[in-house]
């Protein structure tokens, strides 16, 4: 197992991703001064995402099928959390989207590559929320 996002597991049969990539921003506040630099007040953590890229080999590794699955996680719109198979949980996750791209087709149109990038964007749970 790599990784789960809620109860989906990425993994060599599943959907295995060759590239993660975090993105983490935190925000600041700033006010002009008059012959001064501006004030700036740290207002906390920003926007923090996560793409996972890949590749999809159906007739050596990943299943199609993998796809639809979490197209239908992403339709639901609930935060899930992301969990790395060493025991590192991220915390809560969206799914903003899920691209496609298919290539090498056999004779009737099934894919032999399949490139595909997810993007989450982490959200607070509930409680964080109204804290």
């Amino acid at each position: 197992m790599m990784m789960t996002l809620g109860t989906f597991v990425f993994s060599l049969p599943t959907l295995a991703y060759q590239q993660l990539q975090r993105q983490m921003a935190w925000r600041h506040a700033s006010s002009d001064r008059i012959t001064a630099r501006p004030a700036n007040q740290f207002l906390g953590p920003g926007e923090e995402t996560i793409d996972l890229s890949g590749v999809i080999a159906p007739q050596i590794t990943g299943q199609v099928v993998s796809l639809d699955v979490l197209q239908a996680m992403a339709d639901a719109g609930e935060p899930m959390p992301l969990v790395e198979g060493t025991g590192r949980v991220y915390g809560a996750y969206v799914i903003l989207s899920l691209n496609t791209t298919r290539t090498l087709f056999f004779k009737d149109g099934a894919a032999r590559r399949i490139d595909f990038t997810l993007s989450l964007r982490r959200v607070d749970a509930p409680a964080q929320a109204r804290a």
